[in-house]
């Protein structure tokens, strides 16, 4: 079983936020499955590329993911390199990703109570480039909104984020980041 996290804030004043990007490559899966609100996170569980999955958004705010993520891998004995942590990240230019298969928390504060939840920073994230507008406050700046232009980029990358998702979930973080990272 395989855990595919979404990292974002609930709530519609943070739709389409930068922060939320986590969020938004989750909601853009579309497939049968029910919505459980379980271990404080909306939970779906499903059949991807003949692996059972469980999609999580955290419910907990940003700040807090470790939580929501340790008891759903608790629950379901779910290892740490089985999960797939999907987040923004402001160190990358605007839409760039990067998959890595481990490592510190980059001063993402939804990783760093990851990494303190479950005791580990061995398991997999797909960082999505957001910039960083240096002139603005972080904070202001990761939960600011999405131009209508940034927008459609992502409308029209949403296909490539799954495909990133369906190799981790096939072939594991090494050959997903093999495959999709590029070197420059």
């Amino acid at each position: 079983m395989k855990m595919i996290v979404g990292l974002g804030n609930i709530g519609k004043e943070y739709e389409n936020t930068r922060h939320n990007v986590g969020f938004m490559v989750l909601d853009s899966f579309s497939f049968d499955f029910s919505i459980e609100k379980k271990f404080q996170a909306y939970v779906a569980s499903t059949s991807l590329c003949g692996e059972k999955c469980l999609f999580v958004k955290p419910t907990t705010f940003m700040n807090l993911s470790g939580i929501a993520v340790r008891k759903i891998a608790d629950y379901y004995g779910i290892e740490s390199q089985d999960i797939l942590i999907i987040h923004d990240d402001m160190d990358l230019p605007f839409g760039k990703f990067k998959v890595k298969s481990q490592g510190s928390s980059g001063g993402h504060n939804g990783i760093k109570s990851i990494i303190e939840s479950l005791g580990t920073e061995n398991f997999c994230r797909l960082k999505i480039g957001i910039a960083h507008d240096r002139s603005m406050n972080t904070v202001d700046y990761v939960l600011g909104h999405f131009s209508k232009t940034q927008l459609d980029f992502f409308q029209e990358h949403y296909k490539l984020y799954q495909e990133i998702v369906e190799s981790f979930v096939l072939d594991g973080a090494e050959k997903t980041m093999s495959k999709f990272n590029t070197k420059e």
